[in-house]
């Protein structure tokens, strides 16, 4: 769909507008608790909530999905070498496995206990606009 006719359906239509609207603000209070976070919680923590958002936008009947440590490292803007030992302690953990590029959730609650608070205020937040 082009942006004309985007923008033209958003505006004729309330519900697409009023959708678009929630989805912003979930968006932003993502943006907002990420900055927080990236501030104040541990990198483990970090790569936990991080993982879990992964996974919740991923299809969950298939808990593995392509992820390089190269690229979670500049997700989160650290080097790679730091996202490594991370992964490694998840991992020791029994919460993920990793392989070549491949990240497998092996014990969703255990990451979510390895998480910081802000996974469960991100994921608040898109439930609702879900309407969950």
């Amino acid at each position: 769909m082009d942006v004309t006719s985007f923008k033209k359906r958003v505006r004729d239509h309330a519900g697409i507008h009023d959708l678009m609207h929630q989805y912003m603000y979930a968006l932003t209070h993502q943006i907002v608790q990420a900055g927080a976070c990236n501030r104040l919680h541990t990198m483990e923590e970090r790569c936990a909530r991080w993982l879990l958002m992964m996974h919740d936008r991923t299809d969950k009947k298939n808990s593995t999905f392509p992820l390089t440590q190269e690229f979670l490292a500049e997700m989160l803007g650290v080097r790679r070498a730091t996202v490594n030992l991370a992964i490694g302690m998840l991992k020791n953990a029994g919460f993920i496995q990793y392989v070549r590029g491949q990240i497998t959730i092996v014990d969703r609650a255990g990451l979510e206990s390895a998480s910081c608070p802000c996974y469960d205020l991100i994921r608040k937040e898109y439930q609702l606009l879900h309407g969950e």
